[in-house]
């Protein structure tokens, strides 16, 4: 099943005409949704799934409708959200008794989540569990323009279960201003964001230099990341080399059946046999 494409063409090149024939699309019966969904399981029935499909569409107008304080398109909210119902669709398994938009809710939502994040003022404002919590969140639990107080920081902290210190970070985030990278006239040349960015040291044998050297240092690693046995290698990669959350000892503990300490210990051991790897 085709995941990246809208199951039916926009009615007349106009959003409001698709959302409207999408709300005039007919719901189905239980009945109907579970034989649909069994035929689609057994047989692979494209004429079944694009039928499930259809009849959430309106689902997703109004789950997307609740993103548009992010300042990107409706048209694409619905697109992603469109995006996510398919992946429920194929994902969706009907004896497990639950009705398909309970399910499918989820996805929808996932989807869309995923394009606010990375399109929205084109900065990863968002990239740990409790920064996405608060991204998508701190915009109802805040009260008018003014900047949140102690109190207010603590509170909304203690509701998403998350540090106070992120509810100020990501605050400052979502409503700081943004500035200007050219001067708007002459009296601001000196001190507009272009005047004091520019990289100094991109010089083409300084990029060659640097670049040889990265790739010495990603080969060493590499190297040094292959003398180790798996479980060194793989405590490693989850506590030093993840892009986003690292894996706390406690974790890796429960994942190798041994106590946090162990764990340490290990990792330990396994940074200086690396350290020795890179300097010899």
């Amino acid at each position: 099943m085709t995941e990246n494409v809208l199951p039916m063409p926009l009615p007349g090149g106009s959003l409001q005409s698709y959302i409207q024939a999408v709300n005039r699309l007919p719901y189905l019966t239980q009945e109907e949704e579970l034989d649909l969904s069994r035929r689609f399981r057994r047989d692979n029935d494209i004429e079944a799934v694009r039928k499930l499909i259809l009849s959430h569409l309106r689902v997703v107008v109004s789950i997307a409708r609740g993103y548009m304080g992010y300042g990107l398109p409706q048209a694409d909210l619905i697109q992603e959200g469109n995006i996510g119902l398919m992946k429920a669709v194929k994902r969706f398994d009907p004896e497990r008794g639950v009705r398909l938009v309970s399910f499918a809710i989820h996805w929808i939502k996932a989807e869309i989540h995923e394009f606010i994040i990375r399109n929205w003022r084109l900065v990863k404002v968002a990239t740990t569990k409790s920064q996405r919590k608060l991204f998508f969140n701190l915009r109802s639990l805040k009260e008018g323009h003014e900047s949140l107080n102690p109190d207010e920081i603590n509170h909304i902290a203690r509701s998403l279960n998350v540090k106070p210190e992120e509810v100020s970070e990501m605050e400052t985030r979502l409503y700081g201003r943004d500035i200007a990278l050219e001067p708007a006239g002459e009296e601001d040349e000196g001190i507009a964001p272009i005047a004091y960015l520019a990289d100094e040291n991109a010089e083409p044998m300084q990029l060659l230099e640097t670049r040889q050297k990265e790739k010495l240092l990603g080969d060493g690693l590499a190297s040094a990341l292959a003398s180790l046995d798996e479980r060194s290698r793989r405590i490693i990669e989850a506590r030093w080399l993840k892009e986003n959350e690292s894996a706390t000892l406690h974790e890796l503990a429960a994942e190798f059946n041994v106590s946090a300490e162990r764990i340490r210990q290990i990792e330990q051991k396994a940074m200086e046999k690396m350290r020795s790897a890179m300097t010899a």
